[in-house]
């Protein structure tokens, strides 16, 4: 698979990107990535100088959930962490907007899954901007303070914030799980219909769906500020979640691949030296 066609390397237009994308056979061949990348995560874990953090967002009912279930079933339970952000708790409103998500980065060895990520914060808090009052910022008196300056200096800070933490050995890898409004609109028909789906259903989704277009405006904006060789953001089609279930996974594996360096130690001399009395011991045992 080429992952090159939905990286984002030069400046693109959402409504001109595709939403669907049908692979044959997805299931089944995402079932082999998947354990590829089990066995990488675990030569990751034992070489101990890189970790991953894979940032997803998209808009409701995208298929953020599932994707990381269906991608990482077979990865080592301690290998893998998953932080979902929420709205800032009163505490975490005490610190600048980045604490909360550099205090859940990976350990070296680990994956790390941003389920909505750090640019919540120049996406919803742009859409709402009267989320931002609640961060009591010196400079920000008003709404009138909050114009597209302010995001943009926030999306330079996150640069500056991915660039650091990349130098310092994660790889990070951002996917946009891009989803049409049609789409949408039959998944959330879909949570009202099925009983056992019910529970996943809130009326703010459709508050939220009403600001459909402003969001895939600050959507736009933040990927193609934001995208750097260092924490590309990739595109993904999103309107069959086996289909970008087997993309995700794709990059993944490719991307922890080109890790040539990345290999399990080896044992010192004096222990390798002494192997067959280690076996030995182990069959008089």
């Amino acid at each position: 698979m080429n992952i090159d066609q939905y990286k984002i390397s030069k400046k693109i237009s959402l409504a001109q990107t595709d939403t669907f994308k049908e692979i044959e056979g997805a299931k089944e061949k995402l079932k082999h990535i998947r354990r590829k990348i089990s066995e990488l995560q675990d030569t990751m874990y034992a070489h101990g100088k890189y970790n991953m953090l894979i940032c997803l967002q998209g808009m409701d009912t995208s298929g953020k959930d599932s994707l990381v279930r269906e991608v990482f079933k077979d990865v080592n339970a301690r290998g893998v962490v998953v932080h979902s952000f929420k709205a800032p708790t009163s505490a975490e409103l005490k610190h600048d907007f980045l604490w909360r998500h550099y205090i859940a980065l990976p350990q070296r060895g680990k994956i790390c899954v941003f389920n909505r990520t750090h640019y919540e914060n120049v996406l919803v808090t742009r859409v709402h901007p009267e989320y931002i009052l609640g961060e009591n910022i010196p400079s920000v008196t008003s709404l009138n303070d909050l114009d597209d300056a302010f995001y943009h200096k926030r999306m330079e800070r996150i640069i500056n914030f991915e660039e650091h933490i990349a130098e310092s050995g994660t790889i990070i890898l951002k996917f946009f799980l891009h989803l049409s409004k049609d789409e949408q609109k039959k998944r959330l028909f879909r949570r009202l219909r099925r009983k056992e789906k019910n529970w996943k259903f809130s009326k703010d989704d459709l508050k939220e769906r009403k600001s459909w277009s402003a969001y895939q405006k600050c959507y736009e904006d933040a990927i193609n500020r934001t995208s750097k060789d260092f924490a590309p953001w990739y595109v993904v089609p999103a309107d069959d979640k086996a289909t970008a279930r087997l993309i995700v996974a794709e990059t993944i594996l490719q991307n922890l691949q080109s890790y040539k360096d990345m290999v399990e130690p080896s044992l010192d001399e004096e222990t390798l030296s002494h192997l067959d009395e280690f076996k030995k011991q182990l069959e008089n045992d």
